[in-house]
């Protein structure tokens, strides 16, 4: 109904208002007709005022309008928005295979910007059309057949222009798949920066980015191509109408007249507003409008996961409450309700759709209230998928699912938000003091609390960045516990942290708090089945064999052999951990942190971003050169316009002195022709050699000549602007790839993204429109003040006037509308981080029933953004309107001088400067305001500047070492200290210790003790003080990228980037076929990569989710393999792979790196018992540095204390095989 309301005002300002201009200058032109008596002096007067209102209240009438229409158009792209993100909580697993956060990113930043204009075109679509008709009926009532000569010509234009109106919208689609390939491209590769410089594989990701800009490129300037065909269509088609009526006109026998010359003007004017300006505009805008909505509404139709019939998911406030005398979980039996489990009868379950095999066959499990049962099972067998349809996430295909009771769940990669890790355990849930207390003891957070500098409001970062992976996974599990439930569902949460804590959790937290609730554990640690009530052996999708742990210990199943390992004495099962006694901490105390704000610039743009774009776009003569093109063409396109002036001018004197010649009956009459030739010599002079065949041809020339010039330098300088965006984005990755680590740690991804998609698209698109429209405008205005000028030179010091007040209304309104727009930029960021980090805690946030929390934070971040877009658009229209409204006074003025002041007597004059003022109107407040816009817009090339000035990695002083370095593979840490940024604590302190060449030595600690920080000095992630020797080399002096490729490294969290496995295996392409099949075969993957589709070549998900992590981690080892260093550090690389494909591999690590120096953090010990020694490290310091057996026979040693605390058998087991491997190596 708005919109209605809006589209008849502006029916009454187009149709009313604005076509009555040309009416009222038609009848004031008569006035100067030779021989006229149809308007007295008075009516011309009459007339002028008349002139000079009807402007005034198109003014008042237009900017209310645009500003209604826009807010209104902003309110449907906060809807969209809005939409989006909701949608986004709501699709299913299979959608999620089918869309990537790069696609939604692309969404909420460029698709939807199309709805602030569309309200504004949308009414342009019919009232175009409708003027068009009527301007065409008055201009034949007015001035007869040939005035439709050009109108004719426009029309016949319209064709072309829905052909490149469609052609754009084609490119703008295929613009947008580009976009959406190369922004999901940046998202992985910030996402997975760590693993990329470990790897040393910034250069096939930079060819990677470097393919899809150029893809994307091409369409833009496809697109860019077609504007400038289309803007100088504006430029030229109008004079190219009034140039074929006129000659028409002159053709047919008549002759030129003011009158004539200036209403075809006038009402061409008008129809070059609507037929060549809005009206395209209107239809390119709806064309891409339309392939937005078509893809929001594909987005929209993707399918959702069924949360209507998840009764799971919603949490029933009258049920759940928490215990008022009891720290803990109320008992099942406390509640009225339908008993409490899981049932799931010969379900099959699939993760996509279209796939011809289910993930689970068949699957019969249950479990019912105050049980614990676990799920083992070897790597990729479907137990987190198992647990995924317990949650409903993945609908059974076959069979049935049923769940009652509350669901928590704390998944098996951890997911945080950037928030602190008190608000990450709370995730929404009420606040009860002892009750979070009680989860963080249990959860063995309160040491780590003690150790950070704000306790439990310590900000965590995106993706957690600031923590080790044990503190994540144990602020995922304590989200899960905290939050009060019946059912448990916990994707095995003891992989991630060292013996002790795991026991502490297991005892404590699994068995302890929740020992009345119905808990599912996903575990890979068999020492702990003992104490579960049921246990379900899942492989390949089918539940082998379910029992007790006797029955399954009884069974003949493979894989239960390795139970034997987990043996315990009763008394150990039960014994408690001692605590560490971390007493409660008072927040008050450890103050509030707060996140490292986005920068933003301040004050006017510096003119070093102008050069940089200039610089950018190519060097200064090509600059200059377009320059020079630009104001010849404004120089004809003017001179066709006083061309015409002269031309009815000289007609006019000629037919004036006729009639005086043919009144001549006498000698004085003579005498005065004499005079009047002698007192106008110039028009003497045109009257002999402007004939009318000269005239034509001439004006002829004129246009044509503008013409060319117009469309060559339009192509021209937008293929300039392509270059410099091209570069700027080059220069930008380049910079961002090579930035150092704490700049991705401070930097959450969306913030990053952000440049890499608004601003950049901003600077391929928006931003060079701006330019030349600000340079054509400016040239225009110039042309305008010095034609008119001419006519009058008091109007000369009038333009100057004005344009001081302009400048100065402009300097205020900059000041505010700059900073503005860079609030708008920087409030942008944070809508595209929780996006982002919503969709990689999806499976959490639905378990969580946080929909709503989330929700209601995405619609803050719209609020906030909306305020600084909402106070851009009023500022905007504001400057608009007073520009507007002094425009007026210096039609009033230029008006009032030309026939009052001169008393000027050519018609030809007064109408080339009532045309060319009124041009003014509308076109001056636009080109400041696109002045203004442009300083705004350079906004985003200040961002991206800011981008391309960030320091890289330091690399100085380094030369390249021998060729076959190391050939031993020595490591020598010499009093090495570590920290992340300048003002942080030191992490690692003064270490020193040697590894042999050839030495296996495993590293253990608790969690958080600096284990990933050793990794982080040997490969130079961040500054280090002290040395670290390989084969006597200080690594300072090697470069980067030599050092890191020559050190093997199985990262903690396993990384897989979507483009084929081969390309995650081998990137460079340096290796054959044989040697991956060969290194996937060493990490047990060869069956499971031989029942892809096509092997090798098999497209990965986003972030490898096709694959298990456990799958993941394997292929993370294959790499290694591949690799053959002699160095090898592996971070906890099998903590999520089931016991008997790691004794395997483990193997196969002896194996094929026996000649090699290999470097393990380890949270089972039993993986680094056999290691030719043993680090252990706490607080970020060396404790004890020795043979594992060695470090066995010290009683009071922490080694000691590890190994005890796995229990009687397994403290047994582990010292035998460190005292077999001990006398092995002393042999």
């Amino acid at each position: 109904m708005e919109l209605i309301l809006f589209g008849i005002f502006y029916f009454f300002i187009e149709i009313i208002v604005r076509i009555s201009q040309p009416l009222i200058i038609s009848r004031l032109l008569q006035f100067y007709e030779p021989n006229q008596t149809t308007v007295s002096q008075t009516e011309a007067y009459i007339l002028a005022s008349l002139i000079v209102a009807s402007v005034l209240v198109n003014v008042m009438c237009i900017h209310n309008y645009m500003f209604h229409v826009m807010h209104l158009g902003m309110k449907v792209r906060v809807a969209a928005c809005s939409l989006i993100y909701r949608k986004a909580l709501r699709l299913s697993k299979t959608s999620l295979a089918e869309t990537t956060i790069g696609q939604m990113v692309n969404l909420l930043s460029n698709d939807v910007g199309r709805f602030d204009f569309a309200a504004q075109h949308i009414h342009n679509l019919w009232v175009a059309p409708i003027e068009t008709v009527i301007v065409m009926f008055l201009v034949y009532l007015y001035i007869g057949p040939t005035g439709l000569i050009g109108a004719g010509f426009l029309l016949l234009f319209i064709p072309f222009q829905m052909y490149m109106g469609k052609k754009t919208s084609q490119f703008r689609l295929r613009t947008a798949i580009r976009t959406d390939e190369r922004v999901r491209l940046m998202s992985e590769i910030i996402s997975g920066i760590q693993v990329i410089k470990m790897y040393t594989w910034e250069k096939p990701f930079a060819k990677l980015v470097e393919i899809s800009r150029r893809k994307e490129i091409q369409q833009i300037r496809a697109t860019s191509i077609i504007r400038a065909i289309m803007m100088s269509c504006n430029l030229v088609l109008n004079r190219a109408a009034i140039y074929l009526c006129i000659v028409t006109y002159v053709l047919t026998g008549s002759t030129i007249t003011a009158s004539y010359a200036y209403t075809v003007s006038s009402f061409y004017g008008i129809l070059r507003f609507t037929v060549t300006m809005v009206f395209p505009q209107a239809v390119t805008n709806y064309a891409e409008t339309t392939v937005s909505i078509k893809r929001i509404k594909n987005f929209l139709l993707f399918e959702e996961c069924d949360l209507q019939k998840v009764n799971i998911l919603s949490e029933d406030k009258d049920i759940i409450k928490s215990g008022d005398n009891k720290i803990g979980i109320l008992p099942t039996s406390h509640r009225k309700r339908e008993p409490i489990g899981i049932h799931l009868k010969n379900a099959s379950v699939k993760w996509i759709k279209s796939s011809p095999e289910n993930t689970l066959e068949n699957i019969t499990f249950s479990v019912n209230s105050d049980q614990l049962v676990a799920v083992v099972g070897p790597v990729g067998g479907g137990k987190s998928t198992l647990l995924h349809a317990i949650l409903k996430e993945l609908p059974p295909v076959e069979g049935s699912v049923e769940v009652e009771g509350i669901v928590s769940y704390a998944s098996q990669e951890p997911w945080l938000f950037g928030g602190s890790i008190r608000q990450n355990i709370i995730f929404g849930q009420e606040f009860n003091l002892r009750k979070y207390d009680e989860v963080v003891r249990v959860c063995a957070l309160q040491r780590d609390f003690a150790l950070f500098p704000y306790g439990d409001r310590t900000l965590v970062g995106a993706r957690g960045v600031t923590l080790s992976g044990g503190q994540r996974a144990r602020i995922n599990l304590a989200r899960a516990i905290y939050k009060e439930a019946d059912i448990y569902l916990l994707d095995d949460p003891l992989s991630a942290v060292d013996t002790r804590v795991g026991k502490q959790l297991f005892d404590e937290c699994i068995c302890g708090y929740l020992k009345h609730k119905c808990v599912v554990l996903v575990t890979h640690q068999l020492q702990y089945l003992r104490n579960v009530n049921t246990i379900y052996l899942l492989s390949g999708g089918k539940v082998e064999t379910s029992g007790s742990y006797s029955e399954l210990k009884n069974s003949d199943s493979e894989f239960t052999k390795l139970l034997e390992d987990s043996k315990e004495e009763e008394e150990e099962a039960n014994r408690r951990l001692s605590q560490v006694n971390g007493g409660e901490e008072n927040d008050e105390e450890k103050g509030t942190p707060t996140q490292e704000k986005e920068e933003r610039g301040s004050g006017t743009i510096a003119g070093r971003v102008y050069k940089s774009y200039l610089r950018a776009g190519g060097n200064w003569c090509k600059t200059a050169a377009l320059v020079v093109a630009f104001i010849i063409s404004q120089i004809t396109a003017s001179s066709t316009d006083y061309f015409v002036s002269i031309w009815s001018n000289v007609e006019q004197w000629k037919s004036e002195n006729q009639l005086k010649l043919q009144n001549a009956t006498d000698i004085n009459n003579v005498t005065l022709e004499a005079d009047i030739i002698s007192g106008r010599s110039l028009q003497s002079f045109l009257n002999e050699y402007l004939t009318e065949n000269a005239a034509i041809i001439i004006y002829s020339c004129l246009v044509f000549i503008t013409v060319i010039l117009t469309v060559t330098r339009s192509i021209s300088f937008f293929r300039f602007c392509m270059t410099a965006s091209t570069r700027l984005h080059n220069r930008m990755f380049d910079k961002i790839v090579n930035a150092p680590m704490i700049f991705f740690n401070t930097n959450p991804p969306g913030r990053i993204l952000n440049r890499f998609s608004k601003d950049i698209g901003s600077v391929d698109e928006t931003l060079p429109l701006t330019i030349v429209d600000t340079m054509q405008i400016g040239l225009t205005v110039a042309a305008i003040s010095l034609v008119i000028g001419s006519l009058n030179p008091w109007i000369i010091l009038l333009t100057v006037i004005i344009l001081i007040i302009f400048y100065l209304i402009r300097r205020v309104f900059l000041a505010t509308s700059r900073d503005v727009k860079r609030v708008e930029g920087v409030t942008r960021s944070p809508i595209y981080t929780h996006l982002t980090a919503s969709l990689q805690g999806l499976t959490t946030i639905r378990a969580f029933g946080a929909q709503e929390i989330l929700t209601f934070e995405f619609d803050n971040y719209q609020d906030q953004y909306s305020s600084a877009y909402y106070m851009f658009l009023g500022a905007n229209r504001t400057f608009g309107f007073w520009l507007d409204f002094i425009c007026v006074i210096y039609i009033a003025l230029v008006t009032v001088s030309i026939l009052f002041v001169e008393n000027e007597m050519f018609g030809g004059n007064v109408g080339l400067a009532l045309t060319q003022s009124m041009g003014l109107t509308g076109m001056f407040q636009w080109g400041m305001r696109q002045w203004s816009e442009l300083e705004n817009q350079m906004t985003s090339v200040e961002r991206v500047n800011e981008y391309v000035e960030i320091q890289p990695e330091i690399d100085e002083n380094t030369r390249e070492p021998p060729k076959f370095w190391p050939e031993n593979g020595r490591v020598k840490f010499d009093k090495l200290c570590l920290k992340y940024g300048p003002d942080d604590p030191y992490v690692l302190k003064y270490l020193t210790f040697e590894l042999k060449p050839q030495e296996k030595v495993g590293v253990v600690g608790r969690t958080g003790a600096g284990k990933s920080s050793l990794i982080a000095a040997l490969f130079r992630l961040t500054h280090i003080d002290g040395r670290v020797l390989i084969d006597d080399v200080d690594t300072k002096e090697v470069p980067l990228h030599t050092l890191r490729s020559k050190i093997s490294i199985i990262p903690q969290e396993p990384v897989l980037f979507s483009g084929t496995l081969r390309k995650n295996l081998d990137p460079f392409d340096e290796y054959n076929d044989e040697v991956l099949w060969n290194a996937l075969d060493e990490v047990e993957l060869k069956n499971a990569v031989t029942d892809l589709p096509s092997g090798l070549d098999s497209k990965m998900s986003e972030g490898g989710s096709n694959f298990s992590v456990g799958q993941r981690q394997l292929v993370c080892l294959a790499r290694a393999i591949i690799r053959n260093n002699k160095i090898l550090v592996m971070d906890e690389a099998t903590a999520n792979i089931d016991p008997q494909t790691d004794a395997l591999i483990q193997t196969t690590i002896r194996r094929k790196f026996a000649d090699c120096t290999v470097l393990t953090i380890a949270h089972r010990l039993h993986t680094i018992m056999d290691s030719d020694k043993v680090l252990v490290m706490d607080a970020g310091q060396v404790c004890e540095f020795d043979h594992p057996y060695k470090l066995l026979l010290k009683p009071s040693g922490i080694f000691h204390g590890l190994v005890l605390e796995t229990g009687k058998a397994m403290a047994e087991n582990l010292t035998s095989i460190a005292k077999q491997n001990y006398e092995n190596s002393n042999r």
